[in-house]
């Protein structure tokens, strides 16, 4: 996964840590909101992602706000603006591909309501 952070941090132009954490965050989303099956198939295709998925932190629902809006809301936290948040995305997304797992990644997209807009 440490080839995926890099490229989230040189692609969006963050540093690091917010790249790992930002990553975190989307894959905690996905893995809240998406269907368990399509999910556990992702994420085993992504070495290392529990570990991000928890320095991330779980959110629940931040200030009562779930779905898409939570998770944007969790990022815009972290410094991102929309731009850097569909770029984060679709470099998870091209890095999924990459992996065997984009389909997967497509699929999970389909079911929760919002996502498509930023893939």
């Amino acid at each position: 996964m440490s080839e995926l952070i890099d490229r989230v941090a040189t692609q969006v132009g963050l540093d690091r840590a917010v790249a790992e954490k930002s990553v975190g965050i989307i894959l905690d989303f996905l893995a809240r909101e998406g269907p368990a099956d399509k999910v556990q198939a992702l994420l085993a295709r992504l070495p290392e992602h529990q570990a991000l998925i928890d320095a991330a932190g779980s959110s629940g629902m931040l200030g009562g706000m779930g779905g898409i809006m939570g998770v944007g809301a969790r990022l815009m936290g972290t410094g991102l603006n929309m731009n850097q948040i569909q770029t984060a995305v679709r470099t998870l997304m091209s890095y999924c591909e990459e992996k065997g797992a984009g389909g997967d990644l497509k699929d999970i997209a389909t079911t929760i309501p919002g996502l498509s807009q930023f893939i």
